[in-house]
């Protein structure tokens, strides 16, 4: 994994928005028109969902090594990584349905790319193990984010994820008898202390999807 090139990526992509502000700019004229379920804190709506939004795309790196790192103990590398790989080059060769988009901004679409792919394996972990490969919640962060996309690129950005997923992981992927071997260290306390390192991102950052808003 090379994690230290989407860093100075990303370095790169905040020194953009220091410059700019472009970021900034374009939440503050989506917040009127977000979905009625994401609920922002009212005394600081916008420096929220900038918050969120920057460390969605922080996050990418540290998740890929924390994924990568798992599925190595779990003895599935050989077939994780691959899947893990192309969330990276989503990042440093971008879809050609991304080009134009700079900074920070244009981050957003790559980082959704990581983290749903993440969430891919991790329903497959599920799947299989009874826990997931990351134990962090990224789907409420995910739905909003696609809600910041926009619907009809973030579901163009969802089927090449789908793409990805099924050309590389398979059922016999969870077959071999390293895996197997796995599962018992699932349930180990050490294996629970490391999970509390990954906590719900949206609900840290005071951005909620109310699913069922009251009337």
């Amino acid at each position: 994994m090379n994690t230290a090139a989407l860093r100075e990526q990303i370095q790169r992509a905040h020194q953009h928005e220091t410059q700019t502000g472009q970021l900034a700019r374009q939440l503050e004229t989506q917040l009127p028109h977000l979905h009625s379920a994401i609920q922002l804190p009212q005394a600081n709506a916008k420096g929220a969902m900038t918050g969120f939004v920057t460390a969605y795309i922080d996050q990418v790196p540290d998740l890929l090594d924390a994924a990568n790192g798992v599925a190595r103990e779990a003895g599935i590398e050989s077939q994780i990584k691959p899947v893990l790989k192309i969330a990276e080059q989503f990042f440093l060769q971008p879809l050609k349905i991304m080009d134009g988009h700079v900074g920070l901004a244009g981050l957003l679409d790559e980082a959704y790319l990581a983290h749903r792919l993440v969430e891919e394996v991790n329903d497959l972990y599920i799947k299989h193990f009874g826990q997931p490969l990351i134990p962090l919640d990224m789907t409420v962060a995910n739905l909003i984010a696609h809600q910041l996309i926009g619907e009809a690129f973030a579901n163009q950005l969802d089927e090449a994820v789908h793409h990805a997923v099924d050309e590389m992981l398979n059922e016999e992927s969870f077959a071999l008898e390293s895996v197997e071997a796995y599962r018992d260290k699932l349930a180990s306390p050490d294996t629970g202390a490391a999970w509390k390192r990954w906590p719900c991102l949206s609900r840290q950052l005071g951005v909620v999807l109310e699913l069922d808003p009251p009337a």
